[in-house]
């Protein structure tokens, strides 16, 4: 079967997905699960994949979504239990006392904190984290939702202390050790300088991002969350978008040219989070006039879920601001502490884990869920010490946990034949017929058509990967020999075009399906996520083609293999 027919049976799993979900707006419980039948078919008629080897993929696939629901629980335990303690109000006082412009806590909130969680945790934590905050501040669902998934993107590709980069191109270590021995005179003489590499090119693709799409999307809240409609009401706040942005990008850039990719993220989070809200309660760069979303009473249906939105407009403390922001305090801490490897922590909390090894009896079709380290185990942990930290009655408690396991339904069903369907997808790289996975037939057949081109469309082959698996890592596992080929075909830069896939895995985390079902799942918008998908679609675009025209222009700028 030609590459071109076994691409059109890859993406056939992704636009049932895509029609049922964005344009008959099924839920994920119902969308997900006939995408993954359909998957299955496709992988019987295409890659002759015998039944049983897809039911093992598939069990592997739920073993992998258990870790993901477990830091999907945890974060909404987190929140309900805040709720109950009082400490979520108090934040909620602490926040208007920085500002109650709702387009400065959009920046604050979705995209600082968000950045520094991605840089200690990755996989998806962030909008689980940030999103209910916003919720709880008093945003619509809807819109805390699409602004924290679409502000997960600038940092993502130096997330979870630098893994796409480290792991993400582990790949590649033969083929850029064959490339040193060919030519001593390279840059670099290792993977890791190779790595280093990448992370520096790929900041250039993203620092622009970091302040055109803060101003985007300020400027999309308003349009389709404000009273006003109007784009320019959220593009007024441009100058704050500018400070915040340098604010991020100072130390992001610093330390992916001078540290290497572990703590772009981490440190720009964390540092520019502090400045940002330092020069906030100062009035730097801060707008005039203050913006909030009409009255509750005023916004459309689809904006708001379960999870029903905050209808005060004072709010009092209940506790000091350090007790109610300590819970998050110890869950940075714990994360910043399990993610450095020199520490220690990590190595041993990876020693606990349940291990699926061989499922049904074929060979590689491995799985395993590292209970210990996983950020959602964190999550429960430190809900518990909120317990006694915030003198917690057992009635709150117990109203806390129930809550958080009757929002389980939804997004266990979703997610679960999701991450099934995404194991399809790479397992079937293991095939009788010896032709390239789903995912790779989609990559060489859009290479086929694109050729001289490829540097505008690299990065979206990235965001497919991302959309797919839910990984930037896992992106990155997938394409990276073939992003390397491709300029190595064309005659192109090899680690421009290997930063430009580790920019468009982390611009795809806007996207991808178990990103938006986390999110839905934690501010009560389960059901909905083919809304949520047809908001973050836009931004991702944008990203996408501002990203290829800064590759387009990086190439022309540097001409040769290296």
């Amino acid at each position: 079967m030609s590459i071109g027919m076994l691409a059109l049976l890859a993406i056939i799993p992704i636009l049932v997905a895509l029609i049922f979900m964005v344009g008959l707006r099924w839920p994920a419980t119902r969308a997900m699960p006939l995408a993954w039948l359909v998957c299955v078919i496709c992988g019987l008629v295409g890659w002759k994949l015998s039944p049983s080897y897809l039911l093992a993929l598939s069990l592997q696939g739920v073993v992998v979504a258990i870790g993901v629901l477990i830091i999907v629980f945890g974060a909404i335990l987190i929140l309900y239990t805040l709720e109950e303690s009082g400490g979520m109000e108090t934040i909620q006082c602490g926040m208007q006392g920085v500002s109650r412009d709702r387009r400065l806590q959009a920046i604050i909130i979705g995209f600082m904190f968000g950045a520094f969680i991605e840089g200690a945790a990755g996989f998806g934590t962030p909008a689980a984290l940030a999103a209910p905050l916003l919720l709880a501040l008093g945003f619509p669902a809807m819109a805390a939702a699409v602004v924290c998934l679409v502000f997960n993107s600038v940092p993502v590709t130096f997330g979870a202390v630098g893994t796409p980069v480290i792991v993400g191109f582990s790949f590649l270590k033969n083929l850029v050790a064959e490339s040193v021995a060919a030519n001593p005179n390279l840059p670099f003489q290792n993977y890791d300088g190779f790595g280093a590499a990448v992370g520096q090119w790929a900041t250039f693709m993203h620092a622009p991002m970091a302040i055109i799409l803060t101003i985007f999307m300020l400027g999309f809240m308003t349009r389709f969350f404000g009273k006003e409609k109007s784009w320019s009401v959220g593009f007024a706040a441009w100058k704050y978008c500018v400070f915040a942005g340098v604010c991020f990008l100072v130390p992001y850039l610093a330390c992916a040219w001078l540290l290497g990719p572990e703590f772009p993220a981490l440190l720009a989070g964390l540092l520019g989070l502090g400045v940002v809200v330092w020069g906030t309660k100062k009035g730097f760069c801060v707008p005039k006039t203050v913006w909030e979303f009409a009255p509750h009473t005023e916004w459309d249906k689809s904006w708001t879920g379960s999870v029903p939105p905050s209808t005060k407009t004072e709010f009092r403390a209940h506790m000091t601001q350090l007790q109610a922001w300590l819970p998050y305090v110890l869950i940075c801490i714990l994360l910043v502490l399990s993610r450095i490897p020199s520490l220690g922590l990590k190595a041993w909390l990876l020693s606990f884990k349940l291990n699926f090894v061989d499922i049904l009896g074929f060979k590689g079709v491995n799985a395993s869920i590292d209970y210990l380290y996983l950020p959602g185990t964190f999550f429960i942990v430190v809900s518990l010490m909120t317990i006694t930290l915030h003198k917690m009655p057992k009635a709150a408690v117990s109203r806390a946990w129930g809550e958080s396991l009757r929002k389980m339904k939804s997004p266990t069903i979703a997610l679960i034949f999701a991450v099934a369907l995404v194991s399809i997808f790479r397992g079937s790289a293991t095939n009788p017929i010896d032709v390239p996975s789903m995912p790779l037939a989609l990559a060489q057949a859009v290479a086929a058509v694109a050729g001289s081109v490829w540097p505008v469309l690299a990065a979206f082959v990235g965001g497919l990967g991302a959309f797919i698996t839910g990984s930037n890592t896992v992106s990155d596992l997938m394409f990276a020999e073939f992003q390397w080929n491709m300029a190595q075909a064309l005659h192109l830069p090899r680690q421009i075009i290997v930063a430009a896939q580790a920019v468009g895995g982390a611009m795809g985390n806007m996207v991808c399906v178990h990103n938006i079902v986390a999110a839905c799942a934690v501010v009560g918008l389960s059901g909905r996520e083919g809304e949520v998908l047809r908001r973050t679609f836009w931004p991702f675009m944008l990203y996408g083609t501002i990203v290829g025209i800064i590759c387009t222009v990086l190439v022309m700028l540097n001409p040769g293999v290296f």
